[in-house]
C-alpha cells in the first residue's frame, strides 16, 4: 500500500497531466477489457482536467463516467455536479461515454439509492477513481463527524447512500466499498491549505478525516 505524491509546478500542469494520466489508464484497460469505469468528483476544481480529458483519443462508447456523490437537484440546478461534467467532460469526443446519472428524479434520494447501488455494482471495480478533497477533509459526501459517514465508512455499507445535514441540498454518495477497491485511485488537490489537510488527515480516524480511508494504494497530483 503506497501512497505517491506528486508536485506539479503549476495548475495547468497538472491539469495536463492528470488528463493524460487518467485517459492512458482508461486506454490500458480498455486493451484487454470489453468497458471501463471513469468516477470523478464535481466541484469546479476539475475541470481543466475534464476539459483536457474531452478530447482524448479513446473508445468511449465503452466507458461509463459517474460522479463520487451528486446534490439531489436536477442537471439545470446551477448546483448540480452532472451539469458541471457535461459542460466540461461529457463533450467532444466523450459524448460518446455511457453516463449513470447520481441524480434520478425520485424527490428524495432514500428512495434512489437501492436502485443506484445496483448500476454501480455492475460497474466495479472502477477502472480510474479521481477523488476530490475539502479543506476539511472530506471527500465525496462523506463529511468529518456526520453521522452517516461511519456508516457510508463501514465495509458492509449499501455502495451508494443518501447523506443530509451538510448542505441546503440533501446528497447521494457512493462508499466505502464502492470506492475503495478501484483499480487506479488519484487524489487532485491544490493550494497549501488542503496539502496541510491531506497531512493532518494521515494521522486521524477515517471517521474524522474521511479521505484517510483512501489513503492506501493511491497517487496525490498537488499543485499551489
Amino acid at each position: 500500500m503506497t501512497l505517491e505524491f506528486v508536485e506539479y509546478p503549476d495548475r495547468e500542469m497538472l491539469a495536463l497531466s492528470l488528463a493524460s494520466k487518467l485517459a492512458g489508464q482508461l486506454a490500458q484497460h480498455l486493451r484487454t477489457n470489453e468497458t471501463a469505469s471513469l468516477c470523478v468528483p464535481g466541484g469546479t476544481t476539475p475541470a481543466p482536467v475534464f476539459n483536457s480529458m474531452s478530447g482524448s483519443e479513446l473508445d468511449w462508447s465503452r466507458v461509463t463516467v459517474f460522479l463520487n456523490d451528486e446534490r439531489w437537484v436536477d442537471r439545470e440546478h446551477n448546483r448540480s455536479n452532472s451539469r458541471l461534467l457535461h459542460r466540461h467532460l461529457l463533450t467532444g469526443k466523450a459524448e460518446a461515454a455511457n453516463y449513470i446519472d447520481l441524480y434520478t428524479g425520485d424527490a428524495e434520494p432514500e428512495a434512489a439509492a437501492e436502485g443506484l447501488s445496483e448500476r454501480i455494482r455492475d460497474q466495479l471495480p472502477i477502472t480510474v477513481l479521481l477523488l476530490g478533497m475539502g479543506a476539511d477533509m472530506h471527500t465525496a459526501s462523506l463529511f468529518p463527524g456526520a453521522p452517516e459517514t461511519a456508516l457510508a465508512l463501514a465495509s458492509d455499507a449499501p455502495l451508494v447512500m443518501a447523506v443530509r445535514g451538510q448542505s441546503d441540498e440533501p446528497r447521494i454518495t457512493l462508499t466505502a466499498p464502492a470506492l475503495s477497491k478501484s483499480i487506479n485511485t488519484h487524489l487532485m488537490i491544490t493550494g497549501a491549505e488542503k496539502r496541510a489537510a491531506l497531512e493532518r488527515a494521515q494521522t486521524l480516524d477515517a471517521k474524522d478525516a474521511p479521505i484517510r480511508a483512501f489513503l492506501g494504494d493511491i497517487t496525490v497530483h498537488w499543485a499551489e
